[in-house]
């Protein structure tokens, strides 16, 4: 992913914050110290006594190094209805995974952010994935990959110091990781590197994976920018509204912007306006059924003009309303208004 990218949605993985949705509460019974023994339905019977194979979750684990995007990972999981626990000590994981077969079905999908920063924490999860394979519990796990030079890029941009560098450098701590972490890579069931990939690239990566037979449903962020301030870096679509005339040479609509009645009925006033909002609509629809079928859920639509202060402004407002009105969530980002 690019620095961008990491520094506004990743940072968790390279400061090591837990940020966790509560576990569900403990059942009364008494587990054992890795949790009673489930299964997923394949005929082996497990040891807890009420509890049918049906209700027993399915485990993802997801892990990788520090930096390489765990954190977006977790929050497509968490977007898709999974239960998300971040920084699970390994030793509770086998506990976890009882406490959602006791749920009655309301804990039927759990993910499980782990990092490994000692030899005993990894020890630990040794152990943990042992003990779910000898009660058969069907687990995957992802882990999340990158380059190291991108690795470095992305910790000095946030300006942190990597978990395990210690007295060292970022290398340092990096090499240290992915030492640790060799075995596990080896025993992951999907491998993503993220070195040349953004957020979404990312999330839509996951949604492939873990969205289900379900048509996945569309997102949409519909931001209006000035192309005078750059290029929204996160867009994945780019509209250009400058074949219109401006606004801005309007002496009483100079003032206002594209939320104003006024600057949106001058801008959708002009010849080819309304035809243009039409046509690409329909454009969407087209490209909105392949983002559905290529598992994509968010998509981010960048409307510019010069200044991002009224024709991209009331396109966008129009656009969303437009793609709100065919069922796509959407929401409306003004990244430039206010700024001249």
């Amino acid at each position: 992913m690019t620095e961008q990218d990491h520094e506004s949605s990743d940072t968790g993985d390279t400061g090591g914050t837990a940020h966790s949705s509560a576990p569900p509460e403990r059942s009364t019974g008494q587990p054992s110290d890795h949790g009673a023994p489930v299964s997923t339905g394949t005929g082996t019977t497990h040891d807890t006594p009420g509890v049918p194979d049906s209700a027993i979750p399915e485990l993802v684990i997801i892990s990788g190094m520090s930096g390489a995007g765990r954190s977006t990972a977790a929050k497509c999981l968490e977007d898709l209805g999974w239960f998300v626990v971040d920084n699970l000590p390994p030793a509770l994981i086998p506990t976890m995974v009882e406490l959602g077969a006791r749920s009655q079905g309301n804990v039927a999908r759990i993910a499980v952010v782990v990092d490994v920063r000692g030899r005993r924490f990894f020890d630990n999860l040794r152990d943990s994935l042992a003990d779910l394979e000898s009660k058969h519990v069907t687990r995957r796990i992802v882990f999340l990959e990158s380059s190291d030079d991108a690795l470095v890029r992305r910790f000095e941009s946030v300006r942190r110091p990597h978990p395990l560098q210690g007295d060292g450098r970022i290398v340092d701590g990096i090499d240290a990781e992915r030492e640790l972490l060799r075995e596990l890579r080896g025993d992951a069931d999907l491998v993503i590197d993220t070195s040349s990939l953004n957020v979404h690239e990312l999330r839509a990566k996951m949604d492939a994976q873990f969205a289900g037979e379900e048509e996945p449903e569309l997102r949409a962020t519909v931001m209006s920018f000035g192309f005078k301030y750059g290029l929204p870096v996160d867009a994945d679509l780019v509209v250009d509204m400058r074949f219109l005339p401006n606004p801005h040479w309007v002496p009483e609509l100079r003032p206002f912007t594209g939320l104003n009645e006024e600057v949106s009925n001058y801008v959708f006033s002009q010849p080819g306006a309304k035809e243009f909002l039409d046509r690409y609509t329909e454009l969407l629809q087209l490209i909105a059924a392949g983002y559905r079928r290529e598992g994509k859920r968010y998509v981010t639509i960048a409307v510019g003009c010069t200044g991002g202060k009224h024709r991209s402004v009331a396109t966008s407002e129009k656009l969303a309303a437009r793609l709100a009105s065919q069922g796509v969530e959407t929401v409306v980002v003004h990244r430039d208004m206010g700024r001249e």
